[in-house]
């Protein structure tokens, strides 16, 4: 490996090796306990394929068996590459300049200590990775004759083995994990395995909670979700929070947020720097926010309509008592989204005007290409989950994290096992991501009647395909503006598919594609001047013949959308104090309800 750096010298604290070990003997005991006492008192699990990996590699494998040729076709391909390392391999060592055989995908971060570039050992250890992972995936993402959602799966949990296996998430095929153990003398594995059990012991022993940031340096309500107001309104699913002006004038046409019940709506009221509620009310908007409730057992059979019943109609009718306007502007986010267009196909099959314009963020509504989310939607698997649901009532809000986790399983997974078990190291404070970890549970009724009518049977875009409050959705009859922002890396909404969505209605609509991806594209404040957006007037055609025409400019989406709603947000009146209208303050923001988290089920 060379001479070693200067911060390779050895560096350790007896003391605080001795108190590791004490405090991994303590959690170990631990653990242990509840290991034991999960598989005494929680019911018995069986070892079936309830995601359909097995059945889909068998048939996979089965498929690629019958082309021999196609076979031995790709192993010629996969040693000749191995050939041409080995020629580079000599090369190198004899101080010769060589072109690398494979190198990894421009973004792809693993790989960016210099001892994989400049020592030998790791160099070759690298592409010979790179090499094997490649010819992996091309083999098995290329059967013939797989249909089109097995072919998905197998594809996915391809790259999913591939990524588990990278040489990085070893200690000693990564070279700063191996650095790091010959600086401490051990003590980062040490204190690796202490951080292992820790999220062992945070996951009740039945599962590992990944540690994605300090969570003790954010507190909701102190130093994120921080921007002043009151809860005006609340039932079992909803506090509603109207914001406290920062101008002596407002818009006289309210604006209504409605983040998805899926994670916590605070995304929308991290910090103020990146605070979207924030500078809309600094806009001069009067702004209410949905607060969703982190349901428990007691909510299993809360359905969809309950969700429409008690979100948005409910919300709309609080905000006429507190503000005296029949008609509110109406964001909706992802989950909450969708929510909000059969909140507008309601209102406009039912003849009621309540909402003046909608905007849409990152948000499917034509569920025929979900993006990678689909591999985990199919009849056999939500069959499994829902048998899971009745034993709790719900869907453990950890099982929802991962299944997203694993969609960017190197940035949101593979990281930080290197970080927290190999280095040795407590992650980053990041507001985001604590927000990522403050997970909500999905009530069974609910969230099995969207996996089935919106991923599984695509119902929404039909007209009448989905009927709430004995009312048939019909997307086609919302008449008012709508705007759709969407982003270009989104791998949870593609752009594509939301694209699709946005055309469904007959309603004058401005679709906008940010920079970046589901979130960090979504909360892009103005003063960071990142990532840029593209726009067209027109919306005809496919998502691909719009993005051929459209305008790319600088800065954020958010500028757009403030020109945009000025039109539709009415004269000004004089600034409206929460709990001074028809509605009382219950208690300040960010209220009680966005407070519960869901701690890790036992089963």
């Amino acid at each position: 490996m060379g001479d070693p750096h200067e911060e390779d010298k050895l560096n350790y604290d007896p003391a605080e090796v001795a108190r590791l070990y004490a405090n991994i003997a303590t959690r170990s005991g631990e653990l242990l306990g509840k290991f034991l006492e999960h598989k005494t008192d929680g019911p018995a699990r069986s070892m079936a394929d309830e995601l359909g990996i097995s059945k889909a590699f068998f048939e996979a494998w089965a498929r690629m068996l019958t082309d021999p040729f196609r076979l031995a076709e790709t192993q010629m391909k996969l040693w000749q590459d191995y050939w041409s390392l080995w020629q580079h391999s000599v090369l190198k060592l004899m101080g010769q300049d060589a072109p690398p055989v494979a190198e990894p995908l421009r973004g792809d971060r693993r790989f960016k200590h210099d001892d994989w570039q400049n020592n030998f050992m790791y160099d070759y250890i690298k592409q010979s990775y790179l090499i094997a992972a490649k010819h992996l995936h091309q083999t098995l993402a290329g059967v013939r004759g797989l249909d089109e959602h097995t072919a998905k799966k197998v594809d996915f949990y391809t790259r999913q083995y591939i990524d588990a296996f990278a040489p990085t998430n070893f200690v000693l095929t990564n070279p700063e994990a191996m650095r790091e153990t010959l600086a401490t003398g051990g003590q980062n594995l040490v204190k690796g395995f202490a951080n292992l059990l820790e999220d062992l012991t945070r996951g009740n022993g039945g599962q590992l909670k990944l540690k994605m940031t300090d969570e003790h340096a954010f507190k909701v309500g102190e130093n994120i979700a921080v921007t002043p107001g009151k809860v005006v309104f609340q039932n079992d699913l909803i506090q509603l929070i109207q914001y406290t002006p920062a101008t002596e004038q407002v818009n006289a046409t309210p604006l209504l947020i409605i983040p998805p019940w899926i994670n916590k709506y605070y995304i929308l009221d991290l910090r103020e720097k990146n605070s979207f509620v924030k500078w809309a009310v600094d806009q001069g908007h009067t702004v209410f926010v949905v607060s969703w409730v982190n349901p428990d057992g007691r909510f299993a059979g809360k359905t969809f309509e309950n969700y429409l019943n008690e979100g948005p109609l409910a919300a709309l009718k609080a905000i006429e008592q507190a503000s005296g306007e029949r008609e509110v502007n109406v964001i909706g986010f992802c989950l909450g989204g969708t929510l909000l267009s059969t909140a507008l196909g309601y209102l406009a099959t039912k003849g009621e005007k309540r909402v003046k314009s909608a905007t849409f963020f990152a948000t499917l509504l034509d569920f025929e290409r979900p993006g990678e989310l689909e591999v985990f939607v199919d009849e056999e698997q939500v069959d499994a989950l829902e048998k899971r649901m009745e034993e709790r009532g719900y869907l453990d809000g950890s099982e929802m994290a991962t299944t997203f986790n694993m969609l960017r399983a190197n940035d949101l997974i593979w990281s930080f096992v290197v970080n927290n078990y190999l280095l040795g190291r407590d992650p980053f404070p990041f507001d985001l991501l604590y927000w990522n970890s403050d997970s909500t549970r999905m009530p069974a009724a609910m969230h099995s009647y969207y996996l089935r009518n919106m991923y599984v049977r695509n119902l929404l875009p039909q007209p009448g395909g989905i009927v709430l409050n004995d009312t048939p959705i019909d997307l086609t009859k919302v008449e008012i503006p709508i705007y759709f922002i969407s982003t270009v890396e989104d791998h949870i909404a593609p752009w594509k598919s939301t694209y699709s969505g946005a055309r469904l209605f007959k309603a004058p609509v401005r679709f906008v594609l940010g920079g970046s991806g589901h979130i960090a594209g979504i909360i892009n404040p103005p003063s960071a001047n990142k990532y840029g957006y593209w726009t067209n007037e027109t919306l005809a055609g496919d998502a691909d013949a719009w993005l051929k025409d459209a305008a790319q400019h600088p800065g954020s989406w958010w500028t757009d959308w403030s020109q945009w709603i000025a039109k539709l947000a009415g004269e000004k009146v004089p600034a409206r104090v929460p709990g001074a209208g028809d509605l009382k303050a219950i208690e300040d923001a960010p209220g009680s309800y966005v407070a519960m988290r869901a701690e890790p089920s036992k089963t």
